[in-house]
């Protein structure tokens, strides 16, 4: 390999946060990307979209990848009434779980975990790329109080590459969710 190779190859093995608009780094945003940076703004929340090029589709992925606490990884975790119901919603910090049974007593309804297919008919969405904002169709949502410790979190921006960051507490504001202990 030559030498030019070898330091294009580490150069993209290695390749810093893409801080997206940056002139430098400039692409086409996914419309997955494109719908969540939509939706900031329309809702008035101001986010930083990032991307990285190795993926961040675990909270310790993204929390390394952004230099935060795994906490300060939001995880949106979606379930499904029973039978293929309804989707719903949780947003809960990065080392925390959902517990089905509290999940469930909240929705009102028995719950499933719901699948590939359907969280992405239900949200827009691949799994791992999850946003807690711009879903293609309305979602019941419920926040971790755990997640309004922190001044700054991050989330899925709508692919397993891209992750923003945002105050939680506009956050909320914005999206509405029902605060609520639902984690293990």
């Amino acid at each position: 390999m030559s030498r030019w190779k070898i330091v294009e190859h580490f150069k993209q093995k290695w390749k810093p946060v893409l801080r997206l608009g940056n002139a430098k780094y400039s692409k086409p945003l996914s419309k997955s990307v494109a719908r969540v940076r939509a939706e900031a703004a329309r809702l008035g929340i101001a986010i930083e979209i990032v991307e990285r090029a190795h993926g961040t589709r675990t909270a310790a992925d993204a929390a390394i990848a952004v230099g935060c606490l795994v906490d300060q990884i939001i995880k949106s975790i979606v379930f499904r009434g029973k039978g293929g119901g309804e989707h719903f919603l949780f947003l809960t910090a990065g080392n925390n779980q959902v517990d089905a049974a509290k999940a469930a007593f909240l929705c009102g309804v028995p719950l499933e975990k719901a699948d590939a297919d359907s969280i992405r008919a239900a949200t827009g969405f691949v799994i791992g790329g999850v946003a807690p904002l711009g879903h293609i169709q309305p979602i019941r949502t419920w926040m971790d109080p755990h997640i309004l410790d922190f001044a700054m979190i991050w989330a899925a921006a709508g692919t397993p590459n891209h992750v923003f960051s945002v105050d939680p507490r506009a956050l909320r504001a914005a999206l509405g969710p029902t605060l609520a202990d639902f984690t293990v």
